[in-house]
């Protein structure tokens, strides 16, 4: 698949059209509105939502263990299944990818277009809810090398080896939008200091699908994110940017990115931290 680094990661509809009835495999569905999975999903596909299954109320991603446990369990899930998620967001498959591998899931796979390209294919979609035998999942303890926290944020902005993404679009950057509508009252919108702006969805074609290698490097590197550094990609609540870290180390291959999951989220509610508009 274009030469990416880890093509292993990546299946496309047809590979998951063949492989349907494996039981050793799982496919996740994600989004926060659960109307398009009642209407229309891949068959067998179990539905997970953004709001009450992988956040918590303050819109940080949820680790509990007990949480975790439940989820995977009651969804039918071993250690060793195979999953693979989409959804009808562009990039959401890729950040269920970066979830699973911080709670230490080992082969997971990204929907290649998800379920736009799905569609778009005529592929088999049916209305039936898909329900499992439940399992008995223990997650992992946390691998926190795939995140980086505040302090490091902080102290990256003056670090020349560092470089900070805002992966959001163009208005959140500038500040006119907060969270997904404008700021109000004592709500701080903007940018972290010298982070760069690249938004998350010029890395995909119109069919939802990734660029090829060669023109995702040339968008990051046109942009002074190169390999040789870094690279902590952030958002407004972390899934953008648990993307964005999908593109760049198992895409790319960049050897040294790490999501900041608290993103403008947490970053606007610090105090004493600068803020850019």
């Amino acid at each position: 698949m274009n030469h990416y680094a880890h093509p292993e990661v990546l299946v496309d509809p047809q590979w998951l059209a063949d492989h349907l009835d494996d039981p050793s495999l799982r496919v996740i569905e994600v989004d926060m509105n659960p109307d398009l999975y009642q209407d229309k999903h891949i068959p067998g596909a179990v539905f997970w939502n953004v709001l009450s299954d992988l956040f918590q109320p303050n819109l940080r991603m949820n680790f509990d263990p007990t949480a975790i446990g439940n989820l995977l369990s009651r969804s039918g899930i071993n250690q060793d299944t195979t999953i693979v998620a989409y959804g009808s967001y562009p990039g959401t498959g890729a950040w269920i990818f970066w979830f699973l591998k911080m709670i230490g899931h080992s082969d997971v796979r990204v929907l290649n277009g998800g379920h736009q390209k799905w569609m778009e294919e005529g592929r088999p979609v049916t209305a039936e809810f898909s329900t499992f035998t439940s399992t008995q999942y223990l997650p992992k303890p946390l691998d926190t090398s795939l995140q980086v926290l505040s302090a490091e944020v902080q102290a990256a902005i003056a670090n020349p080896d560092q470089v900070l993404v805002d992966v959001r679009t163009l208005a959140e950057y500038q500040g006119d939008v907060y969270l997904m509508k404008p700021p109000e009252a004592a709500e701080r919108a903007g940018h972290i200091p010298s982070a760069i702006h690249l938004e998350h969805t010029l890395t995909l074609n119109d069919d939802g699908t990734f660029k090829s290698f060669d023109e995702l490097q040339a968008l990051f590197t046109s942009k002074g994110i190169t390999p040789d550094k870094e690279v902590f990609p952030y958002c407004a609540v972390g899934g953008r940017s648990a993307y964005s870290w999908f593109v760049l180390k198992y895409l790319l291959g960049y050897p040294h990115v790490r999501n900041y999951d608290g993103s403008w989220n947490e970053w606007s509610h610090l105090p004493n931290v600068a803020i850019e508009k």
